[in-house]
């Protein structure tokens, strides 16, 4: 799309930042995204050189090795790293920042803050966050995953599933249930390190999309890790995931409005060049009011998202209106990835062409950090109903 009035959320400093990550994306990750959507994985050493760059800690304190930044430097990340032409790195590279790390932040204590989110914002460490199980998604409150407690250890058994950067994550932000108490009162969160015996990574899961991110099914087994480990306070993990997902489902939706823009710019370079009937197929008016409303729906979407990563950013958390963001942006992209399919015709339903993997990959957010219809439950509790 043409030049996009970022004022006044983003200032010279944010666009300075812009450019140099746009500058990396353009020359350290597009040209391999189609080995590594193939491969299934990326080279762990990328986070290691986004670390070294100040890429994973880009609004995190400096005292805890971040640049100082406000959250709009996330944004900006968010955003360019969705030209990479793979929307499996830029998610994977998103658990490491936005997901599992925020709450090691808030909750974590200082030994905390060295073992575990030091090392996960330099690239040193790879982090994955573990919600999901086999038998619930979205009910947080009934995860079966147990901790017990022995002495000074817990002992931790149960399964986890979807796990982004699972089969090579260096620790897990866990959540647990610690007590016999009924749904979100007996939910605790722990930071397990992957190297502990009794953990193993039961299969690497094949999925539509976000190819090039690898997802596991984690299982721990009589996995002891110390008291030291718990985040946070026993007993509060459900009030400390649902602050995590609220910037995960706004980070989600950023992510959603890039990934549409960059579908879009696609298509429309494709629409100029692509001829019919002896004209551009973009002349045809059906097409050109197509392009109309993406542009308009996309415009929509970005406004909104910054408006609530402005409150976000004051401190605010505004769970109705993240709701709202995450829902509108999530079902936009998909939307905009599947009219650009229908614009390339038969060449969008092949590999050789972006419009494939943007409509595969677009899909996940309506299910990731809570589906369609958790956010829409939200909203309806948000608004009295």
């Amino acid at each position: 799309m043409s030049a996009i009035t970022r004022q006044p959320y983003f200032t010279e400093e944010h666009e300075k930042m812009r450019k140099t990550i746009r500058k990396f994306v353009k020359e350290e990750l597009r040209p391999h995204a189609d080995e590594w959507e193939e491969a299934g994985e990326f080279p762990r050493d990328i986070f290691k050189r986004m670390g070294d760059l100040g890429f994973l800690g880009l609004y995190y304190p400096e005292e805890v090795g971040g640049q100082g930044g406000d959250y709009f430097m996330a944004l900006v990340f968010a955003e360019e790293m969705h030209a990479c032409g793979s929307g499996g790195v830029s998610m994977a590279t998103a658990v490491q920042t936005d997901m599992a790390t925020p709450p090691i932040l808030k909750f974590g204590t200082k030994d905390q803050h060295e073992r575990f989110l030091k090392p996960a914002l330099k690239g040193e460490k790879m982090a994955s966050i573990g919600i999901s199980e086999p038998n619930h998604g979205s009910d947080v409150a009934s995860i079966e995953t147990r901790a017990r407690r022995e002495g000074d250890e817990w002992v931790i058994n149960g399964a986890k599933t979807y796990i982004t950067n699972g089969p090579r994550a260096d620790f897990i932000t866990l959540v647990t249930r610690t007590s016999d108490e009924p749904g979100y009162k007996g939910i605790s969160l722990f930071l397990v390190e992957s190297d502990r015996p009794g953990f193993s990574v039961s299969k690497k899961l094949d999925k539509v999309g976000m190819r090039a991110s690898d997802t596991a099914e984690l299982i721990f087994e009589d996995v002891r890790v110390p008291h030291e480990n718990l985040l946070g306070v026993e007993g509060q993990g459900f009030y400390q995931i649902m602050w995590e997902l609220q910037g995960e489902r706004l980070i989600s939706a950023a992510g959603a409005v890039a990934g549409a823009e960059h579908t879009y710019n696609q298509v429309l370079d494709y629409a100029k060049n692509r001829k019919q009937f002896g004209r551009p197929i973009v002349d045809n008016q059906v097409i050109a009011h197509l392009f109309a409303e993406m542009a308009t729906e996309i415009e929509l979407c970005r406004e909104m998202t910054y408006a609530t990563a402005y409150r976000f950013q004051q401190g605010e958390v505004p769970t109705k209106e993240i709701s709202i963001t995450k829902l509108a942006c999530s079902q936009m992209a998909h939307w905009v990835a599947d009219r650009a399919l229908q614009i390339y015709g038969g060449n969008g339903y092949m590999e050789e062409y972006p419009a494939a993997r943007s409509w595969r990959d677009s899909r996940l957010a309506r299910i990731g950090a809570g589906t369609d219809e958790v956010m829409k439950q939200i909203i309806a509790k948000q608004i009295g109903l």
